[in-house]
């Protein structure tokens, strides 16, 4: 595991962090939501390997349970939700220029991150 982070919605493991991708494992507690974001640098697309999860892209929900994916084009405004009371397990492939995490532009945030 190349690095771990905890957040208030739950956490990511770091599979893979090479020049042209960034590969994660986001676990997504009950009842929890990542904040409305988007990025300047990355696009990324997301698969679904446990439970069942609601997505905002761009405003429009999008459900999705396990096996299922969805890309997130670069720029556009984006929310993983757990609306359930099972935990939500997503892998998040990221190909841009650059893969950093001040590269997350909130919109909206339950935490009041900014």
């Amino acid at each position: 595991m190349l690095e771990i982070g905890e957040r208030p919605w739950g956490k990511y493991f770091v599979l893979a962090d090479e020049p042209n991708y960034k590969l994660k494992r986001i676990e997504v507690n009950p009842g929890q939501k990542l904040s409305y974001q988007y990025h300047h640098k990355r696009q990324e697309q997301w698969t679904i390997i446990e439970g069942d999860a609601t997505v905002v892209l761009d405003g429009k929900e999008i459900n999705l349970k396990y096996g299922e994916s969805i890309f997130i084009p670069l720029g556009s405004k984006h929310r993983m939700m757990n609306l359930s009371d099972k935990p939500v397990v997503f892998i998040e492939v990221q190909t841009g220029t650059y893969f950093g995490e001040d590269d997350i532009v909130r919109i909206e945030d339950d935490y009041d991150r900014s």
